[in-house]
């Protein structure tokens, strides 16, 4: 165990938007803005008094160059250079995900002791297997950015559920706008078993392919969907993320007594009896990954076991896997956890 004294030192693969907050790389997905990020990686180690954030690794000069100049850390253009280099305890990986396996399990044979890694998870369920086999038998710690899983409305959401204020749940509710079930669904299924307690049974879905372009290059193919996922004890929630859709995404739960409309990182509740609470953004005062990496240091001071496994983020990504099995089965229910060749079917994510 750790004391309350020990510096833990970080570093960071993937120096754009949520790696680093770098503004131009968010110009580059469509217009983005840093200030409407709930934390970056960079920032949240950065802020944390027990965590001293010293590198940081990119392909793109000019993401190292400007964020030299923000942090005043040391870049390397090559990651692995990195980690043979620097004496790393904790590694954030903000990279596309078909290399997050990689380069966790590169990360674990050179001692890391916590990945805080971008999800989702990976692009093929195989793959995630192996990252939480290798952090199994290591004891490295394995935390995906699922940022909701820290949100303290969330949360409070979730007790509240499994304290029965709403009822017994009749149903759910998730929809997004601009389809991507890999890379914004993962968030929106990810918390929507959070807070009614139950994971992703079965999966009915049909892909949108409308052919949106995906914002982040044509190597991508991340199309939304609709459809259903069946939940622990038979509940259902219904799933509309149009490629073209609009709007804010949220998580509707429908209780006998009432019902919750999540937003970003606010909550609503309306109840039967006529009575409404609304629960606005704490972000200002303190963001989820901060919160995220406090709760890293934490973990790895002994203090207290870390809340989220990461095994919930594999059976999320199962979920998203199952759509596109699903679609090709002309919507048929497909049962998770999934089973032989479809744990290799890899997701066109970034």
């Amino acid at each position: 165990m750790n004391t309350a004294n020990s510096i833990y030192r970080a570093g960071i693969v993937g120096l754009g938007f949520i790696g680093a907050g770098d503004p131009e790389s968010g110009e580059a997905i469509g217009g983005q803005k840093v200030c409407n990020l709930d934390g970056t990686h960079a920032e949240a180690l950065a802020k944390n008094k027990r965590v001293q954030l010293v590198a940081g690794s990119s392909r793109d000069a000019g993401r190292c160059a400007r964020f030299t100049k923000r942090s005043g850390c040391k870049t390397y253009a090559d990651w692995k250079e990195m980690l043979d280099k620097e004496r790393l305890d904790i590694v954030s990986i903000a990279t596309y995900s078909p290399v997050h396996a990689g380069i966790t399990l590169a990360c674990i044979e050179r001692g890391a002791r916590a990945i805080y890694c971008e999800k989702p998870i990976a692009t093929r369920v195989v793959d995630a297997d192996r990252m939480l086999k290798a952090c199994d038998k290591t004891g490295a710690l394995l935390v995906i950015n699922h940022n909701r899983r820290f949100n303290p409305n969330y949360r409070r959401l979730r007790d509240l559920v499994a304290a029965g204020k709403l009822g017994d749940l009749t149903s759910l509710s998730l929809r997004w706008g601009g389809g991507r079930l890999g890379n914004v669904g993962t968030h929106l299924i990810d918390a929507a078993c959070m807070v009614a307690g139950r994971n992703v049974c079965a999966v009915s879905g049909t892909l949108d392919l409308s052919l949106k372009p995906d914002c982040r290059g044509a190597q991508f193919r991340d199309p939304g969907g609709f459809g259903w996922l069946r939940l622990d004890g038979g509940l259902m929630a219904a799933v509309d993320a149009a490629d073209f859709g609009t709007g804010a995404a949220h998580v509707i739960l429908n209780g006998k007594l009432g019902r919750a409309i999540t937003g970003a990182d606010d909550v609503t509740l309306e109840f039967t009896d006529g009575k409404k609470e609304h629960w606005p953004s704490t972000r200002s005062q303190e963001t989820s990954m901060d919160r995220a990496v406090a709760e890293i240091v934490d973990a790895l001071d002994g203090k207290a076991a870390f809340p989220y496994p990461a095994s919930h983020a594999v059976r999320t990504l199962e979920a998203i896997v199952a759509f596109h099995v699903s679609h090709e089965r002309k919507s048929a229910w497909v049962e998770l956890p999934l089973k032989d060749g479809d744990r290799d079917r890899e997701l066109q994510s970034a």
